[in-house]
């Protein structure tokens, strides 16, 4: 490069750098520190746009039409004066989609409109679209349906019986076994049964987790339209995206790519818009239908029936330990109630028992977990999917050992630490931050001084826990990547990252625009994020198991390094330095050896262009895909709770316990999580705080339950935010977040999850708390005043037990 060009160039466009120095040092600009969300502006002054926010020229609206029975046989649907009613424009039953869906290749059990048969409450078996919604609402009040009534079972244990096969919820043909059972699962690690006998103190109880739902603040909305060109697009709240692309494509027999699937801005998910649901396959039927955009909104009653919430499960646990506190043999037994479709339920009855195994080591171990279809709405994963169940009954069943050991409850954890190798069912765990989760919270709430030493009334619990960073397999079998990222550079110095994760408020955008911001040396400010929108994004496989942070992040410093190698190279050649010493921080693009020298640093636009005079426009594809060997174990189901790396928490809970009137107020939530790395320690801590919130709310106050007697039975207790209690800011104990570092190699810069792990601890620890408090152990959820109090009157009755 002719000298003059260069000057030209070096003087162009930059602020000087404001600590040079420190631009030389490998320390990093962005990554680690506390930067805001690139649409946190947007949501914090109202202008965010979500699903129900648009509106398209002459746009008809749509409403289902749900059963009011929990299982009835469709004997006739007679919608024929509903088609002649003024405004009415289309009318689906289950006749017009007959392809049964499903999240899970192998349980495709549901239809977008029940075809013969409805198997809950809110079960949708017809949809019609209108000029607006009171005409829709009014519409499907016409439609006529002759239901024959059929026996139904609101409870696992009643799905079970022979009167119950006899009339099974699904044909035993499709489903197996005998027609209400989902998925039974048995695997044994280890002789449990002779090292239970060597065991010097065992520990027995039976635990129930109640049903919870996500109660995100926007309900589920869809918008399907046609171009003219015939091109399906649909605006969905999901978190699956591609998914959702797949499903349609097959249910409504079109080429995918034929389908495009766009997801606005969220507003709230938790894991309950992480499948298909009925709407979206109504909105593309009616617009392929009518040919013009159809828009569908569930009212909050109709979310609270759709549900996917935590699954009830009645769990027996039995654990052996020698006098030192080792933990010797697991024995475990799970009933799941799933509701009336499979949803994710072949994975969660796996999750049950294969996420247990870390952070302790267990000597032997066996699970036995059945999903059994109930007539009540579809369970699904809610945050923490399938594994915050057992993690509360094994959880307070360790601080039982604890106890009857005389043995402090933090201790015999910190005895049973696995460190970083194998879990007893085969997972690799190559990083493991839970022993200093357990000092920083032992710290931080004096634990020493506190726990056995309070006044009556008052106490302290510990609990621990483990999650996947990301599933290491897709839920259809494939070879191709889980994750891709696009990288496009403007010569500006603007960046533009398109990536398919969906950002439901956990902050995946921001994320990627940081690393993209660390990689390529620009300010903050100068990424711009695209994703979650099929035709312009490559493939990624939604939010869900807290994927997006390792395999997107992955695919990103893959697609960004490309680039920067490129950039360094060019801007080398025209310093006339090796390319290892060209830093791209700050906004410049600087040699390191001499980064104050104003000779030997570029503006990052002009070194960009540098590099597309050499190298043509610049752009790049990154892209991850999961380790395959030495994973996990060789035996069936042994990859379905594998992950890429694994994190850890241990929480701290202080609580106060009114004897009088059962109340139990939680002061203060310790939660040490280890992450990995914090790319951005606010998120992190967002995270941690929510996800302790949402465990302390499941814990105190929420519950999911269906009435049980004539003529109500099936219906929803309390299908409003009004009723359905949820913890509200005055409600809510301190939470104290304490971020742990335990870099994993297969993360980005060591980066772990942090969306879902830090939930789990929160239940047991509260109820091991209320144990140190008043001597009551709290087996069943939730531990509402009246639980509670009944449990303190039966203590005094029958004296004090573990």
């Amino acid at each position: 490069m002719h000298p003059d060009e260069l000057n030209a160039l070096q003087r162009g466009g930059a602020d000087d750098p404001e600590d040079l120095e420190t631009l030389g040092s490998d320390a990093f600009r962005v990554l680690g520190h506390r930067n805001r969300k690139p649409e946190g502006m947007r949501k914090g002054t109202g202008r965010e746009i979500y699903t129900d926010d648009l509106a398209l020229p002459g746009m008809l609206h749509a409403k289902l039409l749900r059963s009011p029975h929990p299982h009835a046989r469709i004997v006739s649907l007679d919608a024929q004066h509903t088609t002649q009613m003024p405004g009415v424009h289309e009318v689906i039953t289950g006749a017009d989609m007959p392809t049964p869906y499903g999240i899970i290749p192998w349980t495709r059990d549901e239809h977008a409109l029940a075809l013969d048969r409805v198997r809950y409450i809110g079960d949708a078996l017809a949809c019609v679209a209108a000029i607006d919604e009171d005409t829709a609402s009014a519409a499907i009040e016409s439609i006529d349906v002759e239901y024959d009534i059929l026996p139904f079972y609101l409870e696992p244990e009643q799905a079970l019986t022979d009167e119950a096969a006899a009339v099974p919820i699904h044909d035993p043909k499709r489903a197996g076994r005998n027609g209400n059972i989902t998925k039974k699962v048995e695997l044994e690690f280890g002789p449990v049964d002779d090292l239970m006998k060597a065991s010097d103190v065992i520990v027995e109880g039976d635990y129930y987790f109640h049903g919870t739902t996500h109660a995100p603040i926007e309900p589920h909305c869809a918008i399907g339209n046609v171009d003219a060109d015939g091109l399906l697009t649909v605006w969905s709240s999901t978190q699956v995206p591609h998914y959702l692309q797949r499903e349609l494509a097959r249910v409504l027999e079109l080429d995918v790519a034929r389908v495009r699937v766009v997801q606005p801005a969220v507003g709230g998910a938790f894991g309950g818009k992480s499948e298909p649901f009925d709407l979206e396959f109504c909105v593309a039927l009616l617009a392929l239908r009518t040919g013009r955009p159809v828009k569908l909104l569930y009212t909050r009653e109709e979310l609270f029936y759709s549900h996917r919430g935590r699954h009830p499960m009645n769990m027996w646990y039995r654990v052996g330990a020698s006098r030192d506190g080792k933990l010797r043999a697991v024995d475990a037994r799970s009933l799941l109630d799933g509701g009336a479709y499979a949803s994710f339920g072949l994975v969660t009855t796996y999750y049950s028992g294969q996420l247990l195994t870390a952070p302790y080591e267990l000597e032997s171990y066996r699970f036995d977990s059945t999903r059994v279809y109930t007539n009540k709405p579809p369970c699904g994963p809610k945050r923490g999917h399938g594994s915050v169940q057992p993690r509360f009954a094994f959880e307070v069943s360790l601080d039982k050992v604890a106890a009857e050991l005389e043995m402090d409850p933090i201790e015999l954890r910190r005895r049973n630490f696995m460190g970083t190798g194998r879990t007893v069912n085969e997972f690799r765990v190559q990083s493991n931050g839970f022993l200093e989760c357990l000092d920083a919270v032992e710290r931080a709430s004096e634990w020493k001084s506190k726990h056995g030493k309070l006044p009556y009334g008052r106490g302290v619990g510990v609990a621990g826990s483990c999650y996947i960073s990301g599933t290491n397999y897709p839920i259809y079998p494939n070879e191709m990547p889980q994750a891709a990222v696009q990288v496009q550079i403007e010569r500006s110095g603007r960046v533009s990252v398109l990536h398919g994760a969906s950002e439901i408020g956990q902050g995946s955008d921001a994320t990627m625009a940081a690393i993209a911001a660390e990689e390529l040396g620009v300010p903050l400010g100068y990424v711009r994020v695209l994703s979650a929108d099929t035709d312009l994004v490559p493939v990624d496989l939604g939010a869900y198991s807290s994927r997006e942070t390792l395999m997107v992040g992955n695919a990103c410093v893959h697609a960004c390094r490309q680039v920067a190698d490129r950039v360094r190279e060019s801007v080398a050649g025209a310093l006339r330095i090796p390319a290892d010493r060209v830093r791209l921080a700050g906004g410049w693009a600087f040699d390191t050896d001499a980064p104050s020298d104003g000779d030997r640093r570029l503006p990052i636009a002009a070194a960009f262009q540098l590099a597309e005079a050499q190298h043509g426009t610049l752009g790049a594809l990154g892209h991850y895909n999961t380790p395959k060997d030495g994973v996990h174990g060789e035996y069936r189901g042994g990859t379905i709770g594998a992950s890429p790396a694994y994190s850890f928490t241990a929480h701290v809970a202080e609580v106060e316990v009114d004897s009088e009137t059962g109340f139990v107020e939680v002061k203060t939530i310790w939660v040490a999580h280890d992450c990995g790395r914090a790319l951005n320690p606010m998120l992190v801590e967002g995270q941690m705080e929510g996800s302790a919130y949402m465990g302390f709310a499941e814990a105190i106050m929420e519950q999911q339950i269906m009435k049980r007697g004539d003529p109500e039975a099936g219906l929803h207790d309390a299908p409003s935010l009004l009723d359905y209690r949820i913890p509200t800011s005055l409600d809510c104990p301190e939470f104290v977040a304490l971020i742990v570092e335990a870099a994993d190699p297969e993360g980005p810069y060591g980066a772990k999850e942090a969306g879902e792990g830090p939930l789990h601890p929160s239940l047991p620890a509260i109820a091991n708390a209320i144990w140190d408090a008043v001597g009551v152990r709290m087996d069943s959820l939730p531990f509402t005043p009246d639980r509670v109090w009944r449990a303190l009157r039966g203590h005094e009755a029958h004296g004090s037990g573990n």
